[in-house]
């Protein structure tokens, strides 16, 4: 048995580095975040925090990178603090929208410059009041408004109306926020959330806070695991872990995965000839579209994934990235406009297939060799830099890269 020690959550990552942050900015004591692993996106947010905590007074240029998450996050929170900055976002990152982020910012009082502008500026001091969201947009901006809003006089409502897609990353917001002293109120009414943020709040960071497992990234060694001809164990998760990509385990076993579980180490067993097509609803976790999308390409039958518009706006347009990488590697991927129709084949042909820039994409690519008659031919594979530097080091201690050719 192969066995992954699986790296800390880049989503908690984020958050736990800007909780401890406010905290200084307030005055209040540091924390101790431990996070044993690292990755572009999360020195993004420590490079664009140092920035803010180094000002001399003049306006700080903020490098986030390609990461979405420390552009959305900080945006409201600089603009509570009252901190004119650049921002200098990379990648396709500048095309990525910011609304109806920006519109409910500027109505209360902040300037932002136009969409695709680098650098990105934004000056302004945010006031308290009502900010109403769209459910289906990034959670990214709910977390940033939660952030924020704690920082202001007087107290906040966000209300977010329609379903409210990939709760679980707002839930990791909350649960964060909680560890250092942040109150938040939910109100639930008939089709709308309602997010009640007391003003005037203090950061009151613990002495230490420990980062736990990436169940996002361990997906792709459960599908290793389940793909290839031995098993993996994955050690340092979470099982009862509120990271809403934690479903992977129990949407594998509606494939017929065989995945046990034992204490913290979880076991994924070579079951490749048992899966069978499903259908997926992804609003709720968009990033294992493109890994449930690989095990759905070798599943007896056809697999549906539905509600995963919000993919066309990622790092790729990753209903477009999946299709077009899987189908060149022989698989039988329809995309719609809204999802994925995959028919399943016993197995993938191989061949060269691109990156697309995206780290998920990389990483599915790298699992796809284990299923194809052919080595896959990978370009692009830096793109794991973002989120994983370490994988394909990895794959290659496991023995899992004899199929695969990094260009």
């Amino acid at each position: 048995m192969k066995t992954v020690k699986i790296i800390p959550s880049k989503s908690i990552a984020h958050r736990a580095y800007i909780c401890a942050a406010l905290s200084e900015f307030q005055g209040g004591a540091g924390c101790n975040v431990i996070c044993s692993g690292t990755s572009a996106d999360i020195e993004a947010t420590k490079s664009c925090l140092d920035a803010l905590k180094n000002t001399d007074g003049s306006c700080p240029v903020l490098r986030c990178g390609e990461s979405g998450s420390t552009l959305r996050f900080l945006i409201p929170v600089c603009a509570a603090l009252g901190t004119g900055v650049s921002f200098m976002p990379e990648g396709r990152l500048p095309e990525r929208p910011l609304s109806p982020l920006r519109e409910e910012l500027e109505r209360h009082g902040v300037t932002i410059s136009p969409q695709g502008s680098v650098p990105l500026e934004v000056s302004g001091k945010l006031t308290p009041g009502k900010y109403v969201m769209a459910g289906n947009v990034s959670s990214q901006y709910i977390s940033g408004l939660l952030f924020a809003l704690p920082l202001l006089e007087t107290g906040s409502t966000i209300e977010v109306t329609g379903g409210l897609e990939s709760k679980g990353y707002i839930d990791l917001t909350l649960d964060v926020l909680s560890d250092f002293g942040i109150i938040v109120k939910s109100e639930i009414n008939q089709d709308a959330v309602s997010f009640i943020i007391p003003g005037c709040q203090k950061y009151k960071a613990p002495s230490e806070f420990s980062v736990e497992g990436d169940w996002s990234n361990a997906a792709f060694w459960i599908a290793a695991g389940i793909l290839g001809n031995e098993a993996i164990m994955i050690t340092g998760l979470d099982p009862n872990s509120i990271q809403g990509d934690r479903q992977i385990v129990e949407i594998a076993k509606r494939f017929g995965a065989d995945i046990g579980f034992e204490d913290v180490n979880l076991t994924a067993v070579p079951s490749k000839d048992k899966l069978k097509g499903i259908t997926i609803d992804a609003s709720q976790i968009p990033d294992m579209v493109p890994v449930l999308a690989l095990m759905a390409s070798v599943s007896e039958g056809v697999t549906e994934i539905v509600n995963a518009g919000r993919l066309r706006i990622k790092e790729s347009d990753r209903l477009s990235s999946v299709s077009g990488a899987l189908n060149a590697l022989g698989a039988d991927i329809e995309e719609l406009p809204e999802g994925l129709l995959i028919h399943g084949k016993p197995c993938l042909e191989g061949g060269s297939c691109d990156s697309y820039g995206d780290h998920r994409i990389a990483m599915m690519a790298g699992i796809a060799s284990l299923v194809s008659e052919k080595p896959v031919v990978l370009s692009g594979s830096n793109a794991v830099d973002k989120s994983y530097p370490g994988f394909f080091d990895i794959m290659e201690e496991l023995g899992l890269n004899g199929n695969l050719v990094l260009i």
